[in-house]
């Protein structure tokens, strides 16, 4: 029987070899996380997806392993943000905070709560304020939109629940309309849908919500 070698110097080689690769291959994903995270600010690229690819050709680096997961990628952007401007970044995001906390005394009826970057904190300049609204009727929810004068557009969400398969999601009617110069986005759930918030693509945990007393308690 073929015995393998035990060599020290060479069990010393592959070891050496297989951190070095580890190492660059954990460097790699911190530059594509990095770079991501610029694309995302810098052009407001909210598909992290084709952030990841957009970075990946810019930097030729093509290799499955080294790109990093939407997690890497929204904790470079908060790193990104604090680094350049922080209290800039600090201000605007109290003021789309405030924003928000209007539009949700707006859409009262439907319990509204706020989601996503402004919750968050990783919102930029190209970032919308997101909430999630609950009726059973997403035309209850246009017909408050147009009551209040606001011109609005309508849009569909692919969202996943726990209930569904990686490759499943369920679609969601929604509505985008501008409220004092701040773009809002509203996905309509059915009222039962409080209980349970969607999967969130970033970090695969239930979406974080907040209603409107806990974003005014991240004000204060």
């Amino acid at each position: 029987m073929r015995r393998e070698s035990t060599h020290p110097k060479k069990n010393l080689f592959f070891e050496q070899m297989t951190r070095k690769k580890l190492n660059d291959d954990t460097r790699a994903r911190q530059l594509l996380a990095q770079e991501a995270a610029r694309i995302i600010v810098d052009q407001g690229i909210r598909d992290y997806r084709l952030a990841k690819i957009k970075a990946a050709d810019r930097l030729g680096l093509t290799r499955r392993g080294s790109l990093p997961k939407n997690g890497e990628i929204e904790d470079a952007i908060g790193e990104r943000l604090q680094l350049f401007g922080r209290d800039l970044h600090a201000d605007y995001l109290r003021t789309m905070r405030e924003a928000a906390i209007s539009a949700m005394e707006l859409l009262v009826s439907f319990t509204p709560r706020l989601v996503g970057p402004v919750l968050s904190g990783t919102a930029d300049t190209n970032s919308p304020i997101n909430l999630h609204v609950f009726s059973d009727s997403s035309e209850m929810v246009a017909m408050r939109l147009a009551d209040l004068g606001f011109s609005y557009r309508s849009y569909e969400q692919r969202l996943r629940s726990r209930r569904s398969s990686r490759y499943d999601a369920d679609t969601f009617a929604g509505f985008q309309f501008h409220y004092d110069d701040t773009s809002i986005e509203a996905t309509v759930f059915p009222v039962d849908g409080i209980r349970q918030a969607p999967i969130s693509p970033i970090d695969g945990k239930p979406m974080k919500r907040a209603d409107a007393k806990a974003v005014r308690d991240l004000l204060s």
